[in-house]
């Protein structure tokens, strides 16, 4: 632990030209005395190292000293592909491996190099969380990683709309859709999707299991979601929206989005039919109520039957109120 420390502290220094003690001790999380003990330490073991004091002092390397220093450990190689996106390494339990594999790399790249690449991870920002959607908790997410990684079975105990059930799991991977991440995992050769935020309990068992070396988890996954929203909204609608319309309709998500922009050409007063597919009758309705005088049903019929239903209702409400 001490001996990746100190090699982690000779990189920063490579990196940053100067550093106080105070920033390194927040940096590893250690006392300013470990700090002071670490660059004691490397210097007795010949790295030139030295402090100023006062107002822009710190810690530096001697003008032209580079370290080769810079092979990848098992851990750093795991989480190679999480440089770059701190949040999802920190929630994988991959942070620190990301952060010091992060730093490895920058050190064996030219001056000019590392500095293009510093600025370039300064000004882009991954952030999967929707507006007003805070992010699922991830209790379970670091032990789930390490036994993707290490291919260990999983007991589960999972909370679905079914109810609450025991699973035995070989863990195929991990996605983040969102804010939120699932877990495809196999059960007697079939594949399945488990939210890891409906896990109520989970045990790493000792035994391993073999990865299929055909399986794609990106394939699988863009499969399952095509077949999901196919089958979330089974009905199509025929409208006719207006301008007005057709932008707060575009607002609903991707699929009311899609929608408008497949729409037929608008008349000489911006109006357009289009095709939008929707779940049920009731969930029709509001959506079509939601959009107010700017929507008009054109078939099916029974879907105008229940807009007029829920709005007459609504209004029922509204005047019993008054």
């Amino acid at each position: 632990m001490r001996a990746s420390r100190l090699l982690s502290i000779l990189i920063l220094l490579q990196l940053r030209a100067r550093l106080t003690a105070e920033q390194l001790a927040r940096e590893f999380e250690v006392s300013i005395r470990t700090i002071y003990r670490d660059i004691d330490a490397l210097s007795a073991a010949g790295v030139p190292v030295y402090g100023d004091r006062g107002p822009g002092g710190g810690f530096a390397l001697l003008d032209g000293y580079k370290t080769r220093l810079t092979g990848l450990d098992a851990s750093e190689a795991e989480a190679m592909l999480m440089i770059g996106m701190p949040g999802q390494a920190a929630a994988l339990g991959l942070g620190a491996a990301a952060g010091r594999a992060r730093g490895k790399l920058l050190a064996a790249l030219t001056p000019e190099g590392s500095a293009v690449a510093d600025r370039i991870a300064g000004r882009f920002h991954l952030d999967p969380a929707d507006w007003y959607r805070a992010a699922e908790p991830v209790t379970w997410l670091p032990s789930i990683a390490r036994a993707v990684i290490d291919q260990q079975r999983l007991s589960l105990r999972y909370e679905s709309w079914k109810g609450v059930r025991n699973r035995l799991v070989d863990p195929m991977g991990l996605v983040q859709k969102g804010a939120s991440w699932y877990l495809v995992g196999r059960i007697d050769g079939d594949y399945r999707t488990y939210r890891v935020g409906a896990i109520k309990s989970l045990t790493v068992k000792a035994e391993r299991f073999d990865r299929p070396s055909g399986f794609d988890l990106a394939g699988y996954w863009a499969t399952q979601l095509k077949r999901f929203e196919e089958g979330l909204r089974p009905e199509t609608a025929r409208l006719w929206v207006s301008t007005e319309g057709r932008r707060r309709l575009a607002e609903l998500g991707a699929y009311a989005a899609k929608a408008v922009a497949d729409a037929r050409a608008p008349d000489a007063n911006g109006w357009a039919e289009l095709d939008l597919p929707f779940e049920n009758l009731e969930q029709g309705a509001r959506l079509v109520l939601g959009i107010g005088p700017e929507i008009v049903v054109i078939a099916p019929a029974a879907l105008r039957a229940a807009v007029r239903e829920v709005a007459a209702a609504a209004i029922e409400r509204q005047d019993g109120l008054a």
